[in-house]
């Protein structure tokens, strides 16, 4: 849902209580007993190796499904990282555990493949706060700027843009465009536009959207947890508040929050991200204490508590159920997804010159 600001010049407005509204009612896969889960996922290995299926998880998904993809040949990693495997994987189906958006790029670089995902009703905040129908007129009214879009989008959105990006190589992308001369509209993420506005210097004109996990850290309450361990070091994901990456060691993507962790002589960390993230965390890292950053405190709601609801919809269950019965498929426009993956592929081909 968005509302119109009363500003000169009338610019989209994310509607954040509503898409908070809808986290809060996210429903999270139910706990299962020990025996069921080797039930399951004896059952799971079964069915991947009938249909000729391969597992891709969200680094943000439950332990369980992570742990699952890797014993099954599977792969765990963002979102582009878990499409561009699928697209070099022999299987004809690809199960993308993840939110909505991830089962969309993996079908937009995977047309000839069979997508399912456990649920399709696994939003994601930031692709809730850019809905197409309001960012490609607003992209219309700014014909001057290249219009860059995170890869947490719908397929809609993609099309309408020049570029998708990563966390991992934005800034790399828009200091390339700066340096062209390019100005830059840029959708979703504020937080993120703003912290590669301040490292490129480059002209942004930025969407208001938000991550409903990172928007929550608090930095009144970070400042307080890090004199309580004044030897950890500050892993920050830059879709967190300006506040908060402020006092960060490390700003970056997923990946390279993992590789910090293994590579730092740091034995602590205080990790601004979803906690999903620390499965992959303690297996670079098993002797390593994690901290979770504070969502709690002064001015706190906690509607996420460091891990997205949507995510957490994911689970052993609704895998199985998939599986047998060939539901929640992907399908996207032949049109749509060929505009899609020129954005895409734009990014793809400029990483190989890196």
């Amino acid at each position: 849902m968005i509302k119109q600001t009363t500003a000169i010049e009338t610019f989209p407005c994310v509607d954040e209580d509503y898409i908070r509204g809808l986290n809060e009612h996210a429903q999270a896969a139910k706990p299962i007993s020990a025996q069921r889960k080797r039930e399951l996922i004896a059952h799971i290995k079964k069915l991947l190796k009938q249909q000729d299926a391969v597992l891709v998880a969200h680094y943000y998904t439950h332990y369980d499904l992570q742990e699952l993809a890797e014993a099954t040949g599977g792969y765990v990693s963002d979102s582009l990282d878990m499409a561009k495997f699928g697209s070099e994987h022999p299987a004809s189906t690809l199960i993308v555990a993840g939110v909505r958006f991830m089962g969309e790029t993996a079908k937009i670089l995977n047309p000839e493949k069979r997508i399912l995902m456990p649920t399709l009703q696994a939003e994601c905040s930031l692709d809730l706060s850019c809905p197409a129908d309001t960012f490609v007129p607003f992209c219309d009214e700014h014909p001057d700027r290249t219009v860059v879009v995170y890869a947490n989008t719908s397929a809609d959105v993609k099309a309408r843009a020049d570029w998708v990006v990563t966390s991992s190589i934005g800034t790399k992308i828009v200091k390339h465009l700066h340096e062209r001369g390019e100005k830059i509209l840029w959708a979703p993420d504020k937080y993120l536009g703003n912290y590669i506005q301040k490292v490129t210097g480059a002209d942004m004109l930025i969407w208001q959207g938000f991550c409903i996990v990172h928007d929550e850290f608090k930095s009144h309450e970070l400042e307080k947890l890090r004199q309580k361990h004044p030897q950890a070091a500050v892993l920050v994901h830059p879709e967190s508040p300006d506040e908060v990456i402020a006092q960060a060691d490390v700003v970056g993507s997923t990946t390279a929050l993992i590789n910090a962790v293994g590579n730092s002589p740091a034995n602590e960390f205080i990790i601004a991200t979803d906690n999903g993230i620390f499965y992959k965390m303690r297996q670079v890292a098993p002797n390593k204490k994690l901290i979770e950053a504070p969502t709690g405190g002064i001015g706190a709601s906690c509607s996420s508590c460091a891990h997205c609801g949507w995510m957490a919809m994911n689970g052993l269950e609704n895998i199985a159920t998939t599986l047998e019965q060939g539901c929640n498929e992907i399908n996207i426009n032949e049109q749509l997804r060929v505009k899609a993956y020129q954005s895409v592929k734009r990014m793809i081909d400029f990483s190989k010159t890196l």
